[in-house]
């Protein structure tokens, strides 16, 4: 006997079977219960979310034998052969292998016939995104006034790529990827249904492995059942998967309470030995230490965590400030997980990092910790310094060279940067730049500065500014300036008046406003406009400089 895949077995037939799509499900259902059809359908999001089972669904919608409804029946002639995929009124075409005119042209030609079994002509256009420009042309006409027995539903992955003279012409839906949840209870639900045997933590990785695409998942649970002889157990999907297991994870903390690094490099060679994924084992440390900051912030949201109990004691063990910083060091330890000479050699060093570095006592300058690899057991420090520069002293060395020379020492006289907004024009004034840094300081206003990680805003219309060519060019000036290394980002958002040019434009508008005035004040004027009937034209009126006020 054949054996059709679960993904292809379990495609929703109905509208009611679809799960996290109910933006779409809602509209679609309103629409077919009052008769008020669109022509032409957009849907976009990521693969494996149901755009093309939402197509044939609506297809079903629109031939069924009961009329037009938002529930076909499924057991009709029409239903029947849209579900088997041989209706001939459902026309599917993959603009991936046919993106050229002649393709179009075809489709374009059929459509002006009438439908051969059924009410309505539905094409279903698959990855439109990849049509070539002459075959979205000779589409516009048709695809804006249809024949009456024609439904249009296009899909694609890639929205941005659809000229916009198509997207004016569309009724569009963005699809969202779905919730590990969702997904999980789904694949639960197949699997009573299939009578397989399962865990429910081997579900959970499945789900979260499938990055919210319900076909992924359900690819990954046909290997896993294969894989585990008919049963899906949590240790199987794992070593399937290339998952680390929890407890690694759990291990890997508790040396770090140790400060025992060679039970850490140990945990590093045991995750190279069997071959498990270094990159996942840093998602699942970043996981962990989340866990673990909800747990000290809101610790009634921990309880739903399946190893709750360890996260709490990890709570207790650790200082907030440690806990921040440990998570970005694994964030971005994963990011340069590929620029390590190899990945088991750069997820060694990260479990360094995170026994090397602590947010600063606040009342010290030395930090005593046992030696790495001792046996004595020593609680990481409490402390309150601030994390963030710790992580900037990671990723660039106080005295590192950059492209155009090393950064300066800081003198007595050099500038601070200040972590107030509102000074922030008068420093940036201070500095004397030139060039394209002065332009783009002067756009800026500043959002925080937390260690050495320096966040600016720059309003909407100066977002290309922000482009690294240029970024680099500011960074390099304040960090000659201020004899500091920086880690600086931008927030592109509304224009505000807290940057240094906002400033200035707002004196030389009051100074304009004032002259404005001034000349309007002068008897003279007020004679010409009385006697003439005149007006004043604003942008003509100018202040005298200093030398024509002494010119005779």
């Amino acid at each position: 006997m054949s054996y059709q895949v679960l993904a292809r077995k379990w495609r929703p037939k109905t509208f009611a079977e679809l799960a996290g799509q109910e933006h779409v499900v809602t509209a679609l259902t309103n629409a077919l219960e009052r008769g008020r059809l669109h022509h032409a359908y957009l849907l976009t999001g990521t693969r494996g979310i149901g755009k093309t089972t939402i197509a044939r669904i609506l297809a079903k919608s629109l031939n069924c034998i009961n009329g037009v409804t938002p529930t076909p029946c499924g057991v009709c002639p029409a239903c029947v052969e849209i579900d088997a995929g041989r209706f001939v009124d459902l026309l599917e075409l993959d603009a991936a292998s046919n993106t050229g005119i002649d393709n179009m042209r075809d489709i374009l030609d059929n459509a002006r016939y009438a439908p051969t079994v059924g009410r309505y002509k539905v094409y279903l256009i698959d990855e439109v995104h990849m049509l070539s420009k002459a075959a979205f042309n000779s589409m516009l006409k048709t695809l804006e006034e249809p024949p009456e027995h024609v439904k249009f539903v296009l899909a694609t992955t890639d929205p941005q790529k659809i000229p916009v003279t198509v997207l004016s012409r569309c009724l569009q839906f963005n699809l969202k990827p779905l919730a590990p949840t969702l997904i999980a209870a789904r694949l639960a639900h197949i699997l009573d249904a299939e009578s397989i045997v399962y865990d429910e933590g081997a579900i959970a990785l499945i789900a979260r492995s499938a990055q919210g695409s319900v076909r992924d998942a359900l690819s990954l649970l046909d290997q896993a059942i294969a894989f585990g002889a008919g049963e899906v157990r949590e240790s199987v999907v794992r070593s399937m998967l290339g998952a680390v297991d929890r407890d690694h994870v759990h291990r890997i903390v508790d040396a770090l309470v140790a400060r025992d690094g060679a039970a850490l490099l140990a945990e590093s060679a045991a995750l190279g030995t069997r071959g498990l994924a270094f990159g996942t084992a840093l998602d699942e440390l970043a996981s962990l230490f989340h866990r673990i900051a909800v747990a000290q912030v809101v610790p009634a949201a921990a309880a739903q965590f399946d190893d709750a109990t360890r996260i709490e004691e990890y709570a207790a063990q650790f200082t907030p400030e440690t806990v921040q910083l440990a998570y970005q060091i694994c964030a971005q330890s994963r990011a340069d997980l590929a620029l390590a000479p190899d990945e088991e050699t750069g997820f060694a060093m990260t479990l360094l990092r995170l026994l090397a570095f602590e947010p600063a006592s606040a009342g010290s300058s030395a930090k005593a910790s046992a030696p790495v690899g001792s046996s004595g057991a020593k609680p990481l420090e409490r402390s309150s310094k601030n994390v963030d520069s710790n992580v900037a002293a990671l990723r660039a060395p106080a005295r590192a060279e950059t492209r155009t020379g090393p950064v300066a020492p800081r003198s007595a006289d050099t500038p601070s940067l200040p972590d107030d907004p509102a000074s922030w024009p008068g420093f940036v004034a201070g500095l004397k730049l030139s060039g394209m840094a002065a332009q783009i300081a002067a756009q800026t206003e500043l959002k925080s500065l937390v260690g050495n990680a320096l966040t600016l805003a720059l309003p909407a219309s100066h977002k290309h500014l922000a482009d690294k060519a240029y970024a680099d060019k500011l960074k390099t000036a304040l960090e000659a300036a201020t004899g500091r290394k920086l880690l600086m980002a931008f927030e592109v958002g509304e224009v505000t008046d807290a940057s240094l040019a906002a400033k200035e434009r707002k004196v030389r508008a009051e100074a304009k406003a004032q002259g404005e005035k001034a000349f309007r004040d002068e008897p003279f004027v007020r004679d010409l406009l009385s006697r003439f009937d005149a007006r004043i034209k604003p942008d003509t009126i100018a202040p005298l400089s200093d030398d024509n006020a002494k010119s005779p």
